[in-house]
């Protein structure tokens, strides 16, 4: 039985070992130039000037949960539709509701203006 887990074992090896040999070739052969900028905080497009315990603007939440929303959507929606043949009517009046329910969070983000850049 475990013969037929052989080229997998071998596949992931091969990887790890690429994987490997790409970033020890990239560090070995790649430029080294730090200058003030490469070497500077970089954090969300901005300079970081407060505390790190500042409190952030709730567009940025509103944002991640539209992405969310999108995201689940799309994640379900290919599998579903491969399948939906053989799941029946059950199964799209299931879709169906979990649609609605990401309409309402479409609804709610359109509302507190997460769509207004």
């Amino acid at each position: 039985m475990l013969n037929e887990y052989w080229p997998i074992l071998l596949f992931l090896i091969i990887a790890a070992g690429m994987g490997a040999a790409l970033v020890v070739i990239g560090s070995v052969l790649g430029p080294k130039r730090p200058d003030d900028e490469k070497l500077s905080a970089y954090e969300c497009g901005f300079e970081a000037f407060e505390d790190a315990r500042m409190k952030f603007d709730v567009r940025y939440y509103l944002v991640a949960i539209l992405f969310i929303i999108f995201d689940l959507e799309i994640a379900f929606l290919f599998p579903w539709a491969v399948v939906l043949e053989q799941i029946g009517w059950t199964g799209f009046w299931a879709m169906m509701v979990f649609l609605g329910l990401l309409v309402v969070g479409f609804i709610y983000e359109w509302k507190k203006g997460a769509l207004e850049w």
